[in-house]
């Protein structure tokens, strides 16, 4: 029983995360409450969706510094092919796949013109930010109504949030089940011999990139619905970096080759009940990235001490 429970890779976030539940829950009667519950489950969900595909980037050892700015870009999407004619539902999905494109040339210039991801969708990103102020001339747009697009796309309490446990769930079950997920750890982990196995590396980072741009698009539609207007300065590096923290607060190496879509979840998860409990109980906003930082080393630490406690009772079992 303690080797299975030593295995399971998010152990330390989980114990983190319900440490903080409970030091906030004593901390302050609001914070146990069903409305303070959603409140965290919005702040939640974005991160989580498009941490969702960044974990899948940084396992095969890339990252995606753009994410943010499609998350931006994609409702103006939206609505350029909606107030030109074009169905709702089928205005979103020409929004999605468009963020799909973003992210696969991002991958196309990483792999064909070898440049380091860091670049290449840093780039993208000040591109991709310059093209939604044109779009949306600086101005927030309202997001349309009485639509059952609306309804099911983040109108409806609890709905982005559903949709970010669904979107974790299949990106897990594809990291964990599937061939296409081991070959990812595998040209995170060993990259050359990832590719002398066989392992298409390229068209897989290829892949990963789409993957992790259309969850960014698909998430900024989502949170754009559910506030009811779609702004330029909402998501950018801000949403990108919170991302990529809950990411590596979950467990996922920086330097590839591990990491878990469920731990990004939990790494969300932890960012949201710290910030709305600094709220409730009075903290200052600025402590918040003080907390977070530490919050990033020791996940960090925990992680790769619970690793080596692993591999210790590992080779005493087969012993």
């Amino acid at each position: 029983m303690l080797l299975r429970l030593i295995r399971v890779k998010e152990l330390s976030i989980l114990l983190v995360t319900v440490a903080a539940a409970i030091y906030f829950t004593a901390s302050s009667s609001a914070f146990n409450t069903v409305d303070n519950y959603e409140t965290i489950a919005h702040e939640v969900a974005p991160w989580a969706i498009v941490a969702a595909g960044q974990v899948m980037l940084l396992i095969c050892g890339e990252i995606d510094l753009s994410a943010g700015f499609v998350f931006t870009l994609s409702p103006f999407v939206l609505m350029l092919f909606y107030v030109n004619g074009t169905p709702l539902f089928l205005a979103l999905i020409g929004a999605v796949l468009v963020s799909a494109l973003i992210g696969t040339v991002n991958g196309l210039i990483r792999t064909v013109l070898t440049l380091p991801s860091f670049i290449t969708t840093l780039g993208m990103a000040f591109l991709l930010q310059g093209v939604s102020l044109i779009i949306s001339e600086s101005h927030p747009v309202s997001a349309p109504k009485g639509h059952w697009v609306i309804s099911v796309f983040g109108g409806a309490p609890w709905t982005e949030f559903l949709w970010a446990l669904g979107i974790v769930a299949v990106m897990q079950l594809v990291l964990s089940a599937t061939r296409f997920g081991v070959y990812t750890q595998a040209t995170g982990g060993n990259p050359i011999g990832a590719a002398e196995s066989g392992i298409r590396t390229g068209r897989l980072k290829v892949i990963n990139f789409a993957v992790t741009s259309t969850l960014a698009g698909f998430a900024g539609i989502l949170q754009g619905i559910r506030v009811g207007s779609f702004d330029p300065t909402n998501g950018g590096f801000n949403t990108m970096f919170f991302a990529v923290a809950a990411a590596v607060i979950g467990g996922t190496a920086l330097l590839g080759g591990s990491g878990t879509v469920v731990g990004a979840l939990l790494g969300a998860l932890l960012l949201g009940m710290v910030k709305i409990g600094f709220n409730l109980i009075g903290v200052s906003a600025d402590t918040f990235n003080v907390v977070l930082g530490i919050a990033i080393l020791v996940a960090m630490t925990l992680n790769a001490s619970l690793i080596l406690l692993r591999n210790r009772v590992g080779s005493r079992s087969l012993t």
